[in-house]
């Protein structure tokens, strides 16, 4: 089994943001830029600490005086200081490979892309700094691949990569296709799609029915932490369709193993659908029956600030936390350049076996099968 990774450093590098003095706000002074321009980074005395901290520079120099006189065209650089972020797993397993692309058995606990407390500890610092390593090597400056598709940070199992503009180009048009053509509550007939992903996923309570579709639309309502908004289900929002197939009842621990086929990529959308019907997935912190968040109290928000003069992050979930159990375990795709149609499997972690699947001996899946393939349902 090849693996790519390495151990985080302890502190991350830090950010740095750039703004350009609008003529607008020229004659602003600095601190009323700042706290009214990034009024959700800081309070007032965030920014004030951030200032006296040395942490902005105006035009090339580091300014103290919050008082200083902004013109027009002056360009500003804020220095967000290092900081540790939280324990995330760093190994990768790598399914597939070629001059194309390369797939991923994502860890849960490892975010994709930079976002929030996780700017370094992600799956694209890791692919870049392995393209740096492997480049250095081959005395060549290759482009390091880049994900084409987000799994949620709780979430693990196969994530495409690519390592070309053009299979980034055609990898991404597949995701875009299968959200696209689905209109209303029209399922999308499989040859219509390049692109086929299913999971597992261990949910709350017995699903009677051995197959179920859901056609919930997915929105996004105000939440403590989210400044873009929480997804939930919304009768407002864009159509999203899940196909649910059940696995496995356990009667006796009140639990279901289930797999999903999803004909759109709403974001949380197997999460949403799942605790929509009354089925949770098993762990899940935030999302209860119906398709909505345990809390959506404003008053919960924690506006302390923090070392850097930033807000605290609420105590309460948010979708960035982990606990559920949710894993991308099957994609069938036409390969972005020969357009063979290829099987791509990550090996179900133990807590998504179901009870038969345990009992299993000598059963032997290869991570990858790829050739020609009868393009049907894989149910």
């Amino acid at each position: 089994m090849q693996t790519i990774g390495e151990a985080w450093p302890e502190f991350n590098g830090g950010l740095t943001y750039n703004d350009v003095v609008s003529a607008s706000h020229s004659g602003l002074t600095l601190i009323q830029f700042y706290s009214s321009k990034y009024t959700s980074s800081a309070p007032l005395h965030g920014w004030l600490q951030r200032i006296h901290n040395k942490q902005i520079m105006i035009d090339g120099e580091t300014v103290i005086d919050p008082n200083t006189i902004l013109r027009v065209g002056s360009e500003l650089v804020y220095h967000r200081l290092p900081w540790k972020e939280p324990e995330a797993p760093y190994l990768l397993e790598v399914l597939y490979e070629d001059d194309a692309m390369i797939a991923l058995n994502k860890p849960s606990g490892l975010q994709v892309l930079p976002g929030g407390l996780f700017q370094q500890r992600t799956v694209l610092s890791q692919l870049q700094w392995h393209a740096n390593k492997t480049s250095k090597q081959r005395l060549s400056r290759e482009p390091h691949p880049v994900p084409v598709h987000r799994l949620g940070r709780g979430t693990s199992g196969v994530l495409l990569c690519a390592k070309t503009k053009h299979a980034k180009t055609c990898l991404a048009a597949y995701f875009a296709d299968g959200t696209s053509l689905l209109h209303g509550k029209r399922a999308i007939n499989v040859r219509e799609r390049k692109i086929t992903k299913i999971y597992r996923a261990l949910v709350k309570g017995i699903i009677n029915e051995n197959e179920i579709e859901i056609d919930q639309p997915i929105g996004t309502m105000r939440y403590p932490g989210v400044s873009r908004g929480l997804y939930v289900a919304l009768p407002s929002g864009k159509p999203a369709l899940s196909k649910v197939g059940v696995v496995e009842r356990d009667v006796q621990k009140d639990q279901t193993w289930v797999k999903v086929e999803i004909q759109s990529g709403r974001p949380h959308q197997i999460r949403i659908h799942l605790s929509y019907i009354g089925h949770p997935l098993l762990g899940d912190p935030l999302y209860v029956a119906g398709g909505q968040p345990q809390c959506s109290d404003m008053e919960l928000v924690d506006e302390s600030y923090a070392e850097d003069g930033g807000y605290q992050r609420p105590s309460k979930p948010v979708p960035g936390d982990i606990g559920y159990h949710l894993h991308a375990h099957e994609v069938i795709l036409s390969h972005p350049t020969t357009n063979e149609v290829m099987k791509i499997l990550a090996p179900l972690p133990s807590m998504l076996k179901s009870v038969h699947e345990k009992k299993k001996k000598g059963r032997n899946i290869r991570n990858c099968i790829y050739g020609e393939m009868n393009n049907t349902s894989t149910w």
